[in-house]
């Protein structure tokens, strides 16, 4: 699929989460259900699980962890990490458990099972902790003679990342959860590919999510809104070491049984996103491991038995304990104490609001819609606020001159979302990021992957009427309602930290109120577009040519050309920065100028070098210049034409500064007219030209009509 397709499939999917039409009404109350009841519905539908082949911790039971603070039983970190770790047999891993809970609302006949999966530790990219606490909820219908699957939920890393959810599952066949490598997050498998991860349905495989995707968009492969499983879907997520007092945490005096070869392997796993140069390209696929299944009934695949024991055994446990962690993601300390909930111990399920009302964990508002239209204790789905974006990478055009133009390709490796001001981290799918219930107002979002350069950027969230997006970026011209696109349309251009240049834009001394920022690359497109308050920056390939434009409180545009490798640099500067940004005509002016200048000396170069090798031949017909104009003469009229746009614009630039309305709008009539004459000479001397020069050629000339159009049109000089 092309990627912006890929992107109006997940804006489209967001919407439902935006879920306007919809206000949510109060779910039912729920008892618990009685003990044997309990007990033979948590065995009906008792899950297979499946686990990577580098996976360490796997479910198990924290009993033996428990200590004694202040009268109060908690489960040590520290206890449970090197306990757990020197007990540890990679074909029979100790105490394999899963804790189950069930509720059912009154009045109604749905109730819900809930198995609870304990794991010593979650090692993940930038969401790490001691404990980790996942868990799978199937929602049942009692009122037939055996009990109904409605729904599968199961959980994604934090509230704030689309669940997997399946509606409908066969009642025949018990559920079958892939487990993340590291972090536990849950997949679903319902379809005879057991052991992999299903988003689409293909050929005789049914999709292993029900999640909601893009509506009214014909002929496209729809994509569900929901986590699934990254590197099971072909995605590079490389894995950090977390580190605990500026120290590797194998390394702490109170872990004796932990070594580094105890945590993930180092094939899977970067020390540090910001020393790479490149993203790294050799991470492993996911391969399968370990099969864990009921010990009282495991299925033929399953390699160990695990008990299956109701959570109420565990609920004399306060709390699980650990200092919070080193968070590797570069942000300020302030911002990765406020993410806390990342690094630290997790609560116990016994007090979150899903485990009396496991209603609250469906993150898909159709799957809440079918389940109200059956039973009256499921409240409406409400209105919901989502951001979406698509990490794009950043790299050369093969249709650019050398240094001077970009495309964006799939990112090399799934990145990590962080909504600074919330706060909450998400890691990518696919590349998308897609962050649920955010507060209404502004947000800094953050995205960053490893060997990348971080891109941030203001949102403001909650507009009941859609996010605005730009034309040039072919996409709608607005995101759904409830849907906030970050990004330049939806898009967020990462750059190799290698290749990257900050362009800083500082708006101190204009004599303009700016209020927003963008950035455009002759090939690529719009690459950043986002609000200015302040100083602000953003990291650009060094390859490419950017238009840099800036608007004010009035509206008035301005633009100015950036080239990081052209003026004299070696191509590796490191900065470059825009100091006085202006609106209006005279900025637009000098802008057409500066385009039409570089494009003249850069064909200038190709006349003298042509000229060069054709010393011997002047015979009409033949050499650079082809045609009947000699050699060289179609190159020749194209840098005179350039030239006379470069003093046109020069000199309404003048008349500009100096106030003279009438007489700066004529200049730029006359870089209109020469603009046509231009782009004829750029067809008679296209075959004189290497592509990429013609190719940028054209686009540069889009971009002079333009900014000729909006420079006639504005009111400020």
């Amino acid at each position: 699929m092309d990627r912006r397709t890929v992107l109006g499939a997940v804006a489209g999917a967001a919407a439902l989460a935006g879920c306007g039409a919809f206000e949510r009404g109060a779910d039912g109350t729920t008892t618990p259900v009685p003990a044997d009841r309990a007990r033979d519905l948590a065995e009906r539908f008792a899950p297979t699980l499946y686990f990577d082949a580098a996976e360490r911790w796997f479910p198990t039971d924290p009993r033996p962890y428990e200590r004694d603070r202040d009268g109060e039983t908690v489960v040590d970190g520290f206890a449970a990490l090197d306990g757990y770790t020197e007990r540890f047999d990679p074909e029979s891993p100790p105490d394999p458990a899963v804790f189950y809970n069930a509720v059912a609302y009154e009045d109604s006949p749905l109730a819900v099972v809930q198995y609870w999966f304990y794991s010593a530790f979650d090692q993940f990219t930038t969401n790490f902790h001691w404990h980790d606490w996942e868990v799978l909820h199937v929602y049942v219908d009692t009122a037939g003679a055996a009990p109904d699957p409605q729904l599968y939920v199961a959980s994604s890393h934090s509230r704030r990342v689309p669940n997997n959810e399946y509606l409908d599952p066969d009642p025949d066949r018990r559920p079958t959860v892939l487990a993340e490598l590291g972090s536990h997050s849950s997949a679903l498998s319902v379809n005879d590919a057991v052991d992999e991860f299903q988003r689409f349905s293909v050929a005789d495989l049914a999709a292993d999510i029900t999640n909601s995707a893009v509506e009214g968009v014909e002929d496209v492969v729809e994509l569900p809104l929901a986590y699934g499983l990254p590197r099971d879907e072909g995605g590079r997520l490389p894995f950090a070491v977390p580190e605990l007092d500026g120290d590797p945490l194998h390394e702490h005096e109170d872990l004796p049984s932990v070594a580094a070869g105890d945590l993930l392997p180092e094939s899977h796993t970067v020390r540090s996103y910001d020393t790479l140069g490149s993203p790294p390209t050799d991470v492993p696929e996911r391969s399968t491991g370990l099969v864990f299944g009921p010990a009282a009934d495991a299925p033929d695949e399953a390699d160990v038995g695990y008990a299956l024991e109701p959570t109420a055994d565990l609920e004399h446990v306060a709390e699980f304990t650990g200092p919070q962690l080193s968070f590797e993601f570069p942000v300020p300390g302030p911002v990765e104490d406020a993410v806390a909930s990342h690094l630290t111990a997790p609560g116990v399920p016994w007090d979150q609001t899903r485990y009396e009302n496991p209603t609250d964990d469906i993150s898909d508002p159709a799957h809440r819609r079918a389940l109200a239209d059956r039973y009256d204790a499921v409240g409406d789905p409400a209105p919901a606020n989502t951001l979406v974006a698509r990490a794009v990478e950043a790299v050369p055009s093969p249709d650019a001159p050398e240094g001077e133009g970009l495309t964006a390709e799939d990112a090399r490796v799934e990145a990590v979302a962080l909504v600074e001001s919330d706060p909450v981290a998400v890691p990518t799918f696919g590349g998308v990021a897609a962050v649920r219930d955010l507060p209404d107002g502004d947000h800094r979002v953050t995205v960053k992957g490893a060997g990348l350069a971080p891109h941030s950027e203001t949102v403001a969230v909650g507009d009941d009427e859609g996010t605005a997006t730009d034309t040039a970026t072919d996409v709608p011209d607005r995101a759904p309602a409830g849907v906030t696109l970050a990004g330049a349309g939806g898009e967020i251009s990462l750059v190799a930290r290698e290749d990257a240049t900050k362009l800083a834009v500082d708006p101190a001394e204009s004599d303009a109120d700016l209020t927003d920022l963008a950035v455009e690359d002759d090939f690529a497109g719009r690459i950043y577009d986002a609000p200015l308050d302040g100083p602000d920056a953003v990291y650009v390939h060094r390859g490419g040519a950017y238009t840099t434009e800036v608007r004010d409180s009035d509206d008035a545009v301005g633009a100015v050309r950036v080239n990081p490798g052209r003026g004299g640099t070696d191509g590796d500067v490191e900065r470059v920065t825009v100091d006085r940004p202006e609106t209006g005509k005279a900025s637009l002016a000098r802008y057409l100028a500066d385009v039409a200048e570089e494009t003249r000396a850069e064909v200038a170069a190709e006349l003298d070098d042509g000229d060069s090798d054709d010393d011997d031949d002047d015979s009409p017909g033949q050499g650079n210049g082809g045609g009947d104009g000699g050699p060289g003469n179609a190159l020749r009229g194209l840098v005179q034409v350039l030239a006379a746009i470069a003093e046109a614009a020069d000199r309404a630039a003048e008349r500009a500064e100096a106030g003279d309305r009438g007489q700066a709008d004529a200049s730029i009539e006359a870089v209109a007219s020469r603009l046509e004459r231009a782009t004829d000479r750029l067809e008679a001397a296209r075959a004189d030209l290497p592509p990429g020069l013609a190719n940028a050629a054209d686009n540069r000339f889009e971009q002079i009509e333009r900014r000729s159009r909006q420079a006639i049109e504005s009111e400020k000089l």
